[in-house]
């Protein structure tokens, strides 16, 4: 039969609504382009005049901060002042092309538009850059003459009456708009007025054919009802509507409501049954016996199976304890463990499996006539205190319904709790017999323990004896204590001489020291004045030899000062200063100061840093620098081609030696430093770490090199409580590995130590050297509040050089007369004094120290003494430096001391202090 068509209220209703809905669509359409053409020429009034409008104020607004910033920068002198002025240079441009994009509909403002800019651009290249340049310079006479002439102002001017044009163009197309936009909105209005009243004449024609349609219905599901009132409670009676619409709906619900109130009463008469079955039972597999037979038979499933939880050392185990329908004892598995199969799965979920899709491999549920394959599976877990203790398993040849599965859910809410008081019970009497069995098992323990005692008493007798052979072994120790103060007076004697030794040879290394500085410290000053160019008299070329020379000279300088650290630290006069040192930031540096060299020599420089490298370490940084530079410097000086890689790593524990074990380290360190240069013989290895030492005469002609790099290195892992080892192999090349501790408990005794090399070394304590090889870094003293910036204290000041070398004199004077001092010079000490006797009194002197006839010691002293100059500021310059010159100098009447080969701008700092002071 044809199934009848459905038409409820709702789409009686929607029927109606939507004759309405197309009427009011078709006006929509209509007015819709119109609304659309009103919106947009609104939003475009909103958006873009108003946009127009604000970038052409904040184009102002830069223009007017540059000019600020620039007045502010020439008047003060103060950077702050371009600040703004650099923001605003930056960010006017962007605003300009904003507002130049908005205008693309509009080429004659965007012609006014590109005048503006020319004329911004304009200002700045006429008189915002060449006024901050020449205030950069302090050429304040042709910033005078500048703002004399002042073409700045005129540019301003025009650029202010530019933008006020513009505005008022933008103005006057603002106002066309809006008038346009205000007669279509007219328009738009009558329209509107009479959809309404279209629309409202057609609602009122549908609304009263629908409502008779609807009331005429509803009366005769009202009688359907009254009469299933009257039958007296007897529910087997039905709502029948013929009608298909929603009061036919209303009867299928009530019919619906009968139905679940009559398997509410079957419900809860099973619950009632369930729960009264099991009471009394008091093992754990007669209850699940039960249970099951009881639950099938509710449910008509036709196999079953009862799962219970048990604890062995596997963890928690569920063994099967009962079966419904069970084929010769081959009703599922015998176990399973959590999480293990269905059974498993439900246990660790805590969640109940339907399964309706039954496999083929699935056990066969067996009767009288033969097997036949289930159509459902269900699977629930129970609960004891939001724990699973057991699992259960139906089978059935239908498929569950909902209503025996509620049944089974409400019925094993309160089994969980059934089973766990038998289980409780049970545990009980285990434990009972267990108990019996370990009070058995403690008597024969007791009688154990004391067959143990007397065992101890046995080795306490044996222990005795050995205490007697260690008093003797102590006693021979105590003779050879003996033997050692005598060695030790012995090595005492010889660090006497070697302590004399260390004197002379570091007075000898000062004194050349001071021969090499002398004329080094021209070659700086003059290469340096030479480099800066500062009167744009030389070439790119010569400007590049004049920083080849510097860069000599100072290398040079590194050279001299490799040979002092190496002094230093044979002396054991050397301060190691340990910090905190970042080891994250490492492979960078290196990669900064030695990318260049890789890229200029084609070798590839490979950086590899292991993850389990600190952060943090504890060491002297500036020494560990020191050696990882040195290393690098001999693998790219000796590789040709290939590569060299610098690897760094934390030594594993299994590494370390018993020696390394020893030291109070939180961790040792590995860097490596590997090329694929020349190689070293095996024969040399050890002959390269010697100072002056390298692997043949051929290395030094063709690498060139002193041999004290390696040195050097060598001492400076020794001090900082490692080593360096080498492996090499010639043709193939070298890998160098400093192995290196964190002290971050201080500095240790290395010498205790027992590392991969051996040295005897002697350590004297009791009285220092007199003279001792070092570096002094003059400090910088506070110049006085009154010394306002960029006032030159140099000016026309008298200043007499004292030196007998004539490099450093001219040196000192070309430096000097560049800011506008007047310079006198003396080779001596004697001619010195006599041109303070005839000639004009002098501002400030710097006084060399080492000079023929009379030294500098000798002239300070008669300048202060016989002269009476006490105010007069004397300047000491030497080469020597030694760790009592300072104090030398000072003493002898000098006002400051600064060591050779000087530093311009240091000395320029000391001489404006003294001249203001």
């Amino acid at each position: 039969m044809e199934k009848k068509m459905r038409f409820g209220i709702k789409s009686k209703i929607i029927i109606g609504y939507l004759i309405v809905i197309v009427c009011l669509f078709i006006a929509f359409i209509v007015l819709n382009s119109q609304i659309s053409s009103l919106q947009k020429e609104r939003n475009f009034i909103i958006d873009h005049d108003i946009e127009v409008h604000d970038l052409t104020n904040r184009i102002e607004k830069h223009l007017l901060d540059m000019e600020t910033g620039q007045r502010g920068y020439i008047i003060t002198g103060e950077a702050s002042y371009l600040e703004p002025y650099n923001s605003a240079a930056t960010s006017w441009e962007k605003d300009y092309n904003a507002l130049y994009q908005l205008l693309n509909n509009n080429p004659n403002q965007q012609e006014k538009l590109e005048k503006i800019k020319g004329s911004i651009q304009d200002w700045i290249e006429a008189a915002g850059e060449p006024t901050i340049a020449l205030k950069k310079e302090n050429n304040t006479k042709e910033l005078q003459q500048f703002f004399e002439k002042d073409p700045g102002r005129q540019y301003m001017d025009d650029i202010r009456s530019q933008f006020t044009s513009f505005r008022n163009v933008e103005k006057k197309s603002t106002e066309t708009r809006a008038t346009e936009l205000d007669e279509k909105n007219q328009k738009i209005k009558i329209g509107l007025y009479g959809l309404l009243l279209f629309v409202t004449l057609i609602s009122l024609a549908i609304a009263i054919v629908l409502s008779n349609s609807i009331v005429n219905t509803i009366k005769e599901v009202t009688q359907t009802i009254k009469r299933i009132t009257a039958s007296k409670g007897e529910l087997k009676g039905r709502i029948k509507v013929r009608s298909n619409d929603e009061i036919k709906d209303l009867g299928l619900a009530t019919n619906a409501l009968l139905e679940n109130i009559e398997e509410r009463n079957w419900l809860q008469t099973n619950i009632a049954h369930a729960v009264t079955m099991y009471q009394g039972i008091a093992s754990v597999d007669k209850l699940a016996e039960k249970f099951l037979f009881t639950v099938s038979e509710m449910t008509q499933a036709s196999f079953g199976a009862f799962y219970v939880r048990e604890e062995n050392d596997k963890g928690n185990l569920f063994v099967k304890q009962a079966a419904f329908a069970d084929r010769k004892g081959d009703a599922g598995r015998e176990s399973f463990l959590i999480g293990e199969g269905l059974i498993g799965q439900a246990a660790l979920e805590k969640r109940t499996f339907v399964i309706n899709d039954v496999p083929d491999t699935y056990q066969l549920i067996t009767s009288g006539l033969g097997d036949v394959k289930p159509k459902s599976i269900f699977i629930v877990p129970v609960l004891f205190e939001d724990e699973v203790i057991a699992v259960i398993e139906l089978a059935s040849l239908h498929e569950f319904t909902v209503l025996e599965q509620e049944l089974i859910s409400q019925v094993i809410e309160t089994f969980g709790l059934t089973i766990n008081g038998v289980i409780r019970r049970m545990e009980i009497a285990r434990l009972l017999k267990e108990s019996q069995a370990m009070t058995e098992e403690l008597q024969a323990q007791s009688e154990e323990l004391q067959t143990q005692s007397e065992e101890l008493q046995m080795q306490s007798e044996e222990l005795r004896m050995i205490n007697e052979q260690l008093e003797e072994r102590t006693k021979d120790a105590e003779e050879k204590s003996f033997e050692l103060e005598a060695a030790k007076e012995d090595l005492e004697e010889k660090a006497h001489q070697l302590e004399l030794n260390s004197q002379y040879k570091s007075e000898f290394l000062a004194n050349m020291s001071h021969e090499l500085r002398t004329p080094l410290n021209s070659i700086l000053i003059l290469s340096e004045m030479l480099e800066e160019n500062a009167a744009k008299t030389l070439s790119e070329d010569e400007e590049e030899y004049a920083r080849i020379i510097h860069s000599s000279g100072k290398d040079l300088l590194a050279l001299i000062n490799d040979i002092l650290d190496l002094s230093k630290v044979e002396s054991g006069k050397l301060d190691i200063l340990l910090a905190e040192m970042n080891m994250s930031e490492l492979p960078d540096q290196i990669e900064r100061n030695f990318s260049h060299v890789a890229e200029q020599k084609n070798v590839q420089l490979k950086i590899n840093k292991a993850q389990d490298v600190p952060d943090i370490i504890h060491t002297d940084e500036k020494r560990l620098q020191q050696i990882v530079k040195n290393l690098l410097s001999n693998a790219f000086k000796f590789t040709e081609s290939g590569s060299v890689t610098v690897s760094i790593q934390r030594v594993a524990d299994h590494r370390l030696t018993t020696a390394m074990r020893t030291v109070d380290t939180d961790c040792w360190l590995e860097i490596a430093v590997a090329d694929t240069g020349i190689g070293i013989p095996k024969e040399k290895h050890q002959l390269i770490f010697e100072a002056f030492q390298q692997a043949d005469g051929a290395t030094v002609r063709k690498y060139g090199g002193t041999g004290l790099g390696l040195s050097i290195c060598s001492e400076f892992a020794k001090l900082l409580g490692g080593w360096i080892s080498l492996s090499s192999e010639v043709g193939k090349g070298s890998t160098f590995t400093l192995y290196l501790p964190s002290l971050s408990n201080g500095l240790i005794d290395y010498e205790k130590v027992n590392f991969a090399y051996e040295e005897v070394a002697v350590s004297v304590e009791e009285a220092e050297p007199e003279a001792e090889i070092t570096e002094i870094d003059h400090p910088v003293q506070p110049v006085e509040s009154s010394l306002q910036d960029g006032e030159n204290v140099f000016q026309d000041k008298r200043v007499l050089i004292v030196d007998d070398d004539q490099r450093n004199i001219f040196a000192l004077k070309t430096a000097l007369a560049k800011q506008g001092m007047t310079i006198m010079t003396a080779h001596n000490g004697i001619e010195c004094l006599e041109m303070m006797e005839n000639s004009e009194p002098f501002d400030l002197i710097l006084m060399d120290i080492m000079m023929p006839q009379m030294d500098g010691y000798e002239a300070m002293q008669k300048i202060r003494g016989e002269l009476k100059l006490v105010d007069l500021p004397i300047i000491a310059l030497t080469a020597k430096a030694m760790k009592n010159d300072r104090e030398k100098c000072l003493e002898a009447g000098a006002s400051d001391y600064i060591s050779k080969p000087l530093d311009l701008n240091q000395l320029f700092s000391v001489m404006r202090v003294w001249l203001v002071n």
